[in-house]
């Protein structure tokens, strides 16, 4: 994969370069990404520069000022000069290889005098070598490039600098300077590679986030629209069966079910607000707390199902967070909701509701009597929806919810919540 990344100085904060060294850096990104699309190209020019180069020094004569022995043969020394130019094309896939191929014409170019420039060719095969190749490799190229040049000193021991000093200073300069490109390069891949991965990771924990919110959007929605439909066809089936005998107490049943369809509306509108207003402009109306729960069983009597609410234990001094009590709040709730769902329009189904304060523990028990039809409280089987839903809300505050029938009717529903843990 390629990444054709800035050089960050586009990014808002960033410090911008001056004018001269911007133009610098465009200009080596577009030779950078030259040399990427067309590697052989870039090998290949710069191999013909330096063939022309090596052949303009022989014919002008110009290596015969450097030389020990200006008498050498100008062929031998073109020879010599093709030898150390003409290789480069390989230099960056075989680096080793070409030089090995550079090392005997090194040595007949000391042994001989005519020491000419494009013998420093070598380094630019040593400088990637250290670009590309392990350090111990590097340490075996200047073996390779050193080992003419002690010989050619022992050979003209007067000149042993002339020989040896420019070339061991070159080979040092090409050496660091390839580990510092190296550096460089591995530094910036290893920065791409952590930008790329931190990139995933994003998208990653976006998509949970997405998905938890989906989730938590259905559940307040199932738990707010499931119930007030369901007391909404409570109340119809009775207000229809009072209908023939007792008009007023159908007149009673159709004011409940606007009065708790006006209420379902105005929860689901605020809730829609919040997902499409700001955060600024949405309506900040508190969620439900235990302080409303007879407020809610009073709807559900008015529905035709009997609650009985009944607390047990001493409230802590400190009241559980307002999320705990939401939980609480929307799994009596959906209990209810069910029982409603299930009793197959018989008045004799009632329910109660149980909360315990414990040291430790804040406990919600819905039971119903289960004398509903048969098979039709079974349909809670822990399984739907409103079940999972129960079942997600406990678990962000470390709680369970068990359901089921203990006595081998009815049907209840256990909630536990820890009360000194907080939300996982």
């Amino acid at each position: 994969m390629t990444h054709d990344r800035d050089d960050g100085t586009d990014r808002p904060g960033a410090p911008r370069p001056s004018p001269l060294t911007g133009h610098i850096q465009r200009q080596l990104q577009r030779i950078r990404a030259a040399d990427r699309r067309r590697p052989a190209v870039w090998d290949g020019l710069l191999t013909t520069f330096w063939i022309l180069f090596a052949v303009l020094d022989v014919s002008s004569g110009g290596w015969r000022t450097v030389a020990i022995d200006p008498s050498v043969s100008p062929r031998l020394v073109l020879l010599l000069s093709a030898a150390f130019s003409a290789p480069l094309l390989w230099r960056r896939g075989h680096p080793l290889a070409v030089l090995l191929f550079m090392t005997p014409f090194a040595l007949v170019n000391v042994w001989t005098g005519a020491v000419i420039q494009a013998a420093f060719l070598q380094e630019i095969v040593v400088f990637n070598i250290a670009l590309r190749l392990p350090l111990r490799t590097l340490a075996v190229s200047g073996g390779i490039v050193l080992a003419p040049l002690a010989i050619g000193s022992a050979h003209f021991s007067e000149h042993w600098n002339q020989l040896l000093v420019p070339h061991l200073y070159a080979f040092v300069f090409a050496s660091l300077l390839g580990i510092v490109f190296r550096t460089r390069k591995e530094y910036t891949e290893a920065l791409v590679d952590r930008a790329d991965r931190l990139e995933l990771e994003r998208d990653q924990q976006a998509q949970l986030a997405a998905v938890a919110e989906r989730t938590r959007i259905a559940r307040e929605m199932h738990d707010i629209i499931g119930h007030n439909l369901s007391v909404i066809t409570g109340l119809a089936d009775g207000g229809a069966y009072a209908a023939a005998k007792s008009p007023e107490r159908a007149a009673q049943a159709l004011d409940a079910i606007s009065t708790t369809s006006r209420q379902a509306l105005a929860e689901l509108r605020r809730l829609l607000g919040v997902l499409r207003e700001s955060p600024e402009s949405a309506d900040r109306t508190p969620q439900p707390t235990l302080d409303d729960m007879e407020t809610l069983l009073t709807g559900v009597r008015t529905a035709g199902l009997p609650v009985r609410l009944s607390t047990q234990g001493t409230p802590p001094a400190v009241p559980p967070t307002a999320g705990m009590q939401l939980t609480v709040y929307r799994v009596v709730q959906e209990a209810l909701t069910n029982t409603l769902k299930h009793s197959g329009g018989h008045s004799a189904l009632a329910a109660e509701v149980t909360l315990t304060y414990r040291p430790n523990e804040l406990e919600a028990v819905i039971t119903d009597n289960g004398t509903s039809a048969p098979g039709a409280a079974a349909a809670p089987d822990g399984t739907g929806q409103g079940i999972t839903g129960m079942r997600e809300r406990a678990s962000l505050y470390d709680g369970t919810v068990e359901t089921g029938r203990p006595t081998g009717t009815g049907w209840q529903v256990r909630l536990r919540l820890p009360l000194e843990d907080s939300p996982s």
